[in-house]
């Protein structure tokens, strides 16, 4: 979720309860104001209920008194005598509709005798008032709602332009490219001040990127060529007739230990410019195919190990990759197939254009499957690995929308490469 629509969606429930709140208080506000008025009416038709009992001395019908607005009747002078206003329903007899009344009800002496009187007087009116208050009342705020909302979406909108541009340009921005990054300088201080330290992040970034591409290009071709002249002499020395049978083997382990170096050079700087993302020329490869084609290249060393090849299924499995990346994705699959597989054993090879599998027989994993991909991690103590074999798988799926995975079932050792899942 964005963060102007989480802002706006929090401001909407806070606003909702506070305009809930004002309206229930606005409501019960109006109706003690109606009531008050009322009881005050009723108030006074006591006392000219008072003073027509003062002038006549008796009680009879008034036309003052409309029907159904009041009560006289006599009570026992030992009864409670409280003043008390309520709330009350009489029917209506032209309509036969219950109808609300607030009464006052009292007790007033009539010729020695203490009689209840109970003066009603009738609701409708302020009922009707307290509706068209109470529906204008949430009209208002609705609107009053609405438009607040609105104008917070517009001003925020405008308010946090700068971070989205900001944003935009971050996600546009490329390392290897020469072009700094290049950002506005809002009104807004702290905006301002994000931009700033966000130039000179950049800056420095490509600085660091450029100065470790150099040291990987110089690397790469600094430490190959010496790493050549050292396995090439000492393959001179390995055929001189001169060696003692100790001279020969130990020239054997420095030749054996230089070609081990060189590899793994090759491997550290290949992952250093993999991270970097030094490869950017990416194109669709199907490494169905690619794969297939690696494995006629390693027909020999099949033949020699007595290894199988079973294709289950051949679907194209596209992707998008560096042609150089995928040669070393697959180069690396298929070695890894074939050094840990075991004499008069099988290879398959399968796709369902969804998923990639190369499983290959072999012996039971000694070390725990969640640390294969680890850097410098051998199973078993082979000389011939450096460890940087399934590394390197791992980092290409990694930077380049695909995951790998590995699954060891009734002695199959099987990889699975696939597309990772799109995230919003």
């Amino acid at each position: 979720m964005k963060l102007l629509a989480k802002t706006n969606q929090i401001y909407l429930a806070f606003s909702l309860a506070i305009y809930l709140f004002a309206g229930l208080a606005f409501y019960q506000v109006v109706r003690i104001l109606i009531y008050r008025e009322v009881e005050s009416r009723l108030r006074v038709e006591r006392l000219d209920f008072e003073a027509y009992i003062r002038l006549h001395k008796v009680w009879s019908d008034s036309t003052y008194f409309v029907e159904n607005k009041i009560d006289v009747d006599p009570v026992s002078a030992h009864a409670p005598q409280t003043e008390s206003f309520t709330d009350t329903l009489i029917r209506n007899r032209y309509d036969n509709e219950l109808m609300p009344f607030r009464q006052f009800t009292f007790y007033v002496p009539i010729q020695g005798v203490t009689h209840r009187v109970s003066i009603r007087k009738s609701l409708i009116q302020s009922y009707q008032l307290m509706e068209v208050i109470t529906a204008t009342m949430v009209v208002c705020l609705g609107l009053l709602l609405l438009g607040t909302f609105w104008f917070q979406g517009k001003l925020s909108g405008r308010l946090w332009h700068p971070f989205y541009e900001t944003l935009s340009r971050i996600k546009r921005f490329n390392l290897a490219s020469a072009t700094p990054l290049q950002l506005d300088k809002p009104e807004i201080n702290e905006f301002r001040e994000l931009n700033e330290v966000l130039r000179k992040m950049g800056d420095k970034m490509q600085q660091d990127y450029r100065s470790l591409k150099e040291f990987t290009e110089n690397a790469s071709h600094e430490i190959q060529t010496p790493l050549a002249l050292i396995n090439a002499k000492v393959e001179q020395l390995i055929q001189s007739e001169k060696l003692t049978e100790t001279q020969g083997r130990w020239i054997e382990d420095i030749y054996q230990a230089s070609r081990r170096m060189a590899r793994l050079n090759q491997g550290l700087l290949l992952l250093a410019k993999i991270e970097n993302q030094q490869f950017t020329a990416n194109h669709t490869i199907d490494l169905t195919v690619l794969l297939s084609e690696k494995l006629d290249d390693m027909e020999e060393v099949l033949i020699h190990k007595q290894i199988a090849v079973e294709i289950s299924q051949s679907m194209p499995f596209e992707v998008q990759l560096p042609p150089s990346l995928a040669d070393s994705l697959v180069t690396n699959l298929v070695n890894n197939a074939i050094k840990h597989n075991h004499a008069n054993g099988r290879l398959e090879l399968a796709s369902d254009g969804e998923k990639l599998w190369l499983g290959n027989t072999g012996s039971a994993l000694v070390s725990s499957p969640e640390r294969l991909f680890e850097r410098f991690k051998k199973e078993g103590s082979s000389s011939d690995s450096v460890g940087l074999g399934l590394a390197i798988i791992k980092e290409i799926c990694d930077n380049y929308g695909l995951q790998v995975q590995y699954q060891e079932t009734s002695g199959w050792h099987r990889f699975c490469i696939s597309r990772k899942p799109e995230t919003e």
